[in-house]
């Protein structure tokens, strides 16, 4: 496995949200919709051609807010909304079998928390955030219409914790100016992943310390993210294992 140096972070900051407190929060779903991207949050970029470019409307319009935020030239590219629960049990199956290839010989309990590390798991109480459209992932555009660095001199994962310490000046400059936005019109942050953000779902609940979540699991008809699904589909199979990146 690679043996990239990982970022020292500070822990005072954020909040864990362990799966027991996931499960804890009581679920009072506002039937809220799912609306398109780009009719509510059109100064956001789609990063990725997968993405489904949809989010609760609530949801959506803080991004926008968010967005609107940023100094002159940057932009919010989404690398990630909502997302169908049948892509999610995809996504852990597929860390399962990567984390296996890494550990072959770890006990069941460790592999599946290194696993849950990165992905929800798909067996519990409280829905993946992202299965809710209430959680977003998002990249900082710079002017020069390229990612911003928000992680030398490490990489995206080795850096993942949002308050990472160690961070160059610019990219430590860049991270705080997306967490700023995010937080300044109410999301909160997985402190695990400093492109994770989420308003309205259990995470968001745990993190804030409130005991219950207006967003469930979402659903969407299929014919509407068709496109997106063969090209998830197909980048998937050429995608490298995580666990080998460092």
């Amino acid at each position: 496995m690679s043996k990239r140096a990982v970022a020292k972070w500070d822990k005072s900051q954020g909040r864990p949200e362990p799966v027991r407190l996931l499960n804890m929060i009581l679920e009072e779903e506002n039937g809220e919709p799912l609306v398109p991207l780009a009719q509510v949050s059109p100064s956001v970029m789609i990063w990725r051609s997968q993405v489904i470019p949809y989010l609760r409307k609530r949801v959506a319009e803080m991004l926008e807010e968010a967005a609107q935020s940023l100094p002159d030239g940057y932009k919010f590219g989404v690398i990630d909304a909502w997302r169908p629960f049948a892509r999610q049990v995809r996504i852990y199956e597929w860390m399962t079998r990567c984390a296996l290839e890494v550990w072959p010989d770890l006990p069941y309990a460790q592999l599946k928390r290194k696993v849950n590390r990165w992905v929800a798991p798909i067996d519990q109480p409280a829905p993946p955030g992202h299965c809710t459209g209430a959680a977003v992932d998002v990249f900082l555009i710079g002017p020069d219409g390229e990612q911003a660095d928000v992680w030398s001199p490490f990489t995206r994962f080795t850096s993942a914790p949002t308050y990472s310490l160690g961070l160059t000046e610019e990219a430590a400059h860049h991270r705080n100016m997306m967490v700023q936005a995010m937080l300044g019109v109410g999301f909160s942050n997985c402190r695990d992943e400093w492109w994770h953000y989420s308003y309205g779902d259990a995470g968001w609940a745990v993190r804030l310390g409130h005991d219950s979540c207006f967003y469930g699991k979402a659903e969407l008809a299929p014919d509407l993210y068709e496109t997106q699904e063969r090209v998830w589909q197909k980048k998937q199979k050429s995608r490298p294992n995580p666990f080998l990146e460092g």
